[in-house]
């Protein structure tokens, strides 16, 4: 799609355009490096094509810079314990504060060994981070892309409810926004309900990277399905099916109880409801691949009842146990492909592994850092039902050109417009 510079001004700057709320400071100590550098590059690229359509915007101070990132030392003690410091003022400054709570690859030594941090550790930097920035900064923003004990939001016993504990935490200490990604379940915002907590869906970005990466995706509903794991993601399901147009199957767990030896064992048998899979591309989805076992387990099922391909898709993939199950599965056809965002931890072996493809949200991250600079609508992002349906069109039609059946329309679908 060519981009028309005059369209684009008239589209973002207009009478009703809300001006940028202060100077941005990204603070991405917890972040991959690669990822945070990525996140500041869009960042840059956006304020210059704002700034060349209305240069007046270069009379506001930090509005255009070469780098947004604002330097913070997380260094430890030799004891273990954390201290953090800003490097720079942050006097006046929209802050966001990044934070990967999955980040295994942060390291710290400890009587003389390296030890990788935990989520645990991670959220107690954050909690020094908002409070080493909170007095001075005009505004604090936390974006946790997975949010931490997030699989912790409701009691089935006598525990804790630490996903609520943390959110009403952080909105004491005085930050303003909270942003996460695909949370398990939305209605931990139950937790804070008078304070910004949004979680938006990945299910656009991860579909444009699927068809992109395999353009031969039939999305006729006789060749190509959407697969919940389990009864937690039926939601999840539905969406992407409903939002392609193509027929679900759902994973449940069949629970029995038998008691052998004077002692009660619990036996659960996974089966499936859906149509027969014969000859179809599957996609299953989650919000979060931990072992990639529950996965494995489906996709087998898929293979051994007649699917062609089986895709797995999650917004965040640890592989808590390595990656030698899903390297086997991929060399035995199992599975042929599996997508999961980067804004998390991945290790180095996974990233280099021919299966694994990453999703990429550096410029959605930039997009929602602008948008909520200038206290713009994210609706665009939280509601990605247009957005996919454009998607798939866009997909029949690489198909059909694939097949010299279809032309390719004029559309970019990574294009996503932000009401300022």
């Amino acid at each position: 799609m060519t981009f028309n510079r005059n369209d684009y001004r008239n589209q973002i700057y207009s009478d009703t355009m809300l001006n940028s709320i202060g100077p941005i400071a990204m603070i991405t100590e917890q972040l991959d490096p690669t990822l945070a550098s990525q996140i500041n590059y869009q960042l840059v690229q956006r304020r210059l094509e704002y700034a060349e359509a209305d240069p007046e915007l270069c009379n506001n101070a930090g509005y255009v810079r070469e780098d947004y990132r604002i330097g913070a030392n997380m260094e430890r003690y030799e004891s273990g314990e954390g201290k953090a410091w800003i490097e720079q003022s942050v006097r006046g400054h929209d802050v966001f504060i990044f934070t990967d709570v999955l980040n295994y690859g942060k390291e710290y030594q400890r009587f003389g060994f390296n030890s990788s941090m935990s989520p645990d550790e991670h959220y107690q930097d954050l909690i020094r981070l908002v409070q080493a920035t909170r007095p001075s900064a005009l505004r604090v923003n936390v974006i946790m892309p997975y949010l931490y004990e997030g699989r912790r939001y409701r009691r089935t016993a006598r525990e804790s409810l630490d996903c609520a504990q943390m959110l009403q935490q952080l909105f004491d200490l005085g930050i303003d926004n909270f942003i996460t990604f695909d949370a398990h379940d939305g209605r931990i915002a139950n937790a804070v309900p008078r304070h910004n907590f949004e979680t938006f869906p990945t299910a656009q970005q991860i579909l444009q990277t699927l068809f992109e990466t395999f353009p031969d995706i039939d999305l006729n509903p006789t060749k190509f399905m959407i697969a919940s794991p389990d009864e937690n993601s039926i939601s999840r399901g539905i969406f992407y099916a409903s939002t392609l147009q193509v027929p679900l199957g759902i994973f449940y767990s069949d629970r029995n109880f038998i008691r052998k030896d004077g002692q009660t064992y619990e036996e659960i048998t996974r089966r499936f409801l859906g149509e027969d899979v014969t000859g179809m591309d599957v996609l299953l989805v989650d919000d979060l691949m931990d072992t990639g076992l529950t996965f494995l387990e489906c996709a087998s099922y898929l293979k051994a009842h007649g699917a062609d391909r089986v895709f797995c898709a999650a917004s965040f993939a640890q592989f808590t146990q390595g990656i030698d199950h899903m390297r086997q599965a991929y060399s035995s056809g199992i599975i042929t492909g599996v997508f999961a965002t980067d804004m998390a931890f991945r290790a180095p072996e996974l990233i280099s592994s021919p299966w694994y493809h990453d999703v990429p949200m550096a410029s959605d991250l930039a997009i929602l850092v602008d948008a909520l600079n200038h206290d713009a609508s994210l609706s665009a992002m939280l509601a990605q039902a247009d957005g996919i349906e454009k998607l798939a069109e866009l997909q029949r039609k690489r198909y059909g050109m694939l097949y010299g059946k279809e032309t390719m329309p004029d559309y970019d679908p990574r294009q996503i417009t932000i009401d300022i």
